[in-house]
């Protein structure tokens, strides 16, 4: 059974995982606690919490365990917070909290990312919310699931992953090296010791899934999709942007294209102008086109323990005063009339960017040009800078192709005697 709004009644709270964002959880709910309740309608506070190391100091006045069944096995448990991490795991816990009638609170995107569509199935009426799963304290699921509801969204480009625009900001702003500003974020807290997950590309997917099956009602996994980082971004790539009034972005991408959807994830080169090229630093922004609306864009912090934690909270409220929640992922039944397939990522269409170091001898340009004509890819701008070696690199930009060709074409191009090494391609919004 869902959890029902009974008036004075206590909504007691279970967290999983005590963490950075668990413990702000907590203190949000008991700082605010005022302002809380006269929204809520009823009082919420945290009973219990699980944590891995009992003997680690938190300074919380709750009943801490390092067993999910005190929790899941608590009656008086009216709402899990589940904040482990991981996949599996908190996947078995989950469907264990919503099998007993407990509402659950989620900011696990890899878990939605693998899982969301199975846990549908078993929530059905039962409250199953998970706002801060996407860019953080920004609402931006709460926006696309009930706010634009009444549009076919024609597309949706984020950054939603605040180490790599931290990083890419300070690339191109202050110039500095990739090598260096990823050990800077990674000793300011930004980037994990292994930020693999951060700069290649995945945490971006996980959260552009969960955002198109809302969109879209596509099933889609990780591997599904087009995932690539900033990891192959230089100060070549950056100096080419600058000069032709471009920033790079790592960009999450939905699009719709007739009968299917685009998914893809992967830096690229966007007009200065634009409203997304404009947010900088660690901040998240999501830009959502409707039929209807046409473009809204949702701006702020992507991570962090109170602004994650704020949105859940934001969804515990929401479900102390209905006590079940509108459908999950916000549809009763097949979205654009169970239509929509997902595109193979090799007929993507887009303008590319080509770094390309040759060495710098006579004929070269006379054979890239063939092989580029191959591939029925034209070229719109092209620059020559001296690099090392008597080597020279070309930056060179496309008109529109398709994907297939210019992996065929990059490919090809790896294999000529005087290219040296593979080269670099960023898609051009």
């Amino acid at each position: 059974m869902a959890v029902r709004r009974v008036k004075n009644k206590m909504i007691k709270i279970g967290i999983i995982g005590v963490g950075t964002v668990g413990t702000s959880v907590a203190n949000i709910l008991k700082e605010n606690a005022d302002v809380i309740s006269a929204r809520a309608g009823v009082d919420i506070v945290v009973k219990s919490g699980v944590v891995r190391n009992l003997s680690k100091e938190r300074g919380l006045d709750i009943i801490l365990t390092d067993n999910v069944d005190d929790i899941l096995n608590d009656d008086e448990i009216d709402v899990v917070v589940e904040l482990m991490g991981g996949v599996e795991e908190p996947y078995e816990v989950v469907k264990r909290a919503l099998k007993s009638g407990k509402a659950v609170v989620t900011a696990n995107k890899a878990l939605l990312a693998y899982h969301r569509y199975e846990l549908q199935e078993i929530a059905q009426d039962i409250a199953f919310e998970f706002e801060a799963s996407v860019a953080g304290g920004i609402p931006i699921i709460t926006a696309l699931r009930d706010g634009l509801s009444a549009n076919h969204i024609e597309s949706i480009m984020g950054i939603m992953n605040g180490t790599c625009n931290y990083m890419m900001t300070e690339m191109t702003n202050n110039g500095v090296s990739y090598d260096a500003i990823l050990q800077e974020a990674q000793d300011l807290g930004y980037a994990e010791a292994d930020p693999t997950f951060d700069v290649g590309g995945y945490d971006a997917a996980h959260k552009l899934l969960i955002l198109a099956s809302i969109a879209y009602g596509i099933d889609a996994k990780p591997e599904d999709i087009l995932i690539e980082g900033i990891d192959n971004v230089n100060s070549e790539d950056i100096a080419f942007a600058k000069e032709f009034g471009y920033a790079i972005k790592l960009l999450a991408i939905a699009k719709k294209d007739k009968n299917e959807v685009e998914l893809r994830v992967h830096a690229a080169l966007i007009k200065k102008d634009e409203m997304i090229a404009k947010i900088d630093g660690v901040m998240n922004g999501v830009s959502v086109v409707g039929d209807k609306v046409g473009e809204t864009l949702y701006y702020g912090p992507g991570a962090g323990g109170d602004a994650t934690a704020s949105a859940v909270v934001a969804n515990i409220i929401d479900i102390a005063r209905s006590g079940k929640s509108t459908p999950m992922l916000g549809f009763n039944r097949p979205m654009e009339g169970d239509t929509l397939t997902l595109k193979s990522s090799d007929a993507i269409e887009s303008k590319y960017y080509l770094r390309i170091n040759v060495s710098d001898k006579a004929g070269v340009l006379a054979q890239l040009s063939k092989i580029f004509e191959e591939y029925n890819i034209s070229i719109e701008t092209m620059l020559q800078r001296s690099s090392e070696n008597e080597s020279a690199n070309l930056l060179i930009s496309t008109h529109l192709a398709v994907e297939k060709n210019v992996k065929n074409l990059i490919n090809d191009i790896e294999e000529l005697t005087f290219v040296n090494g593979r080269p670099a391609m960023i898609r051009i919004i």
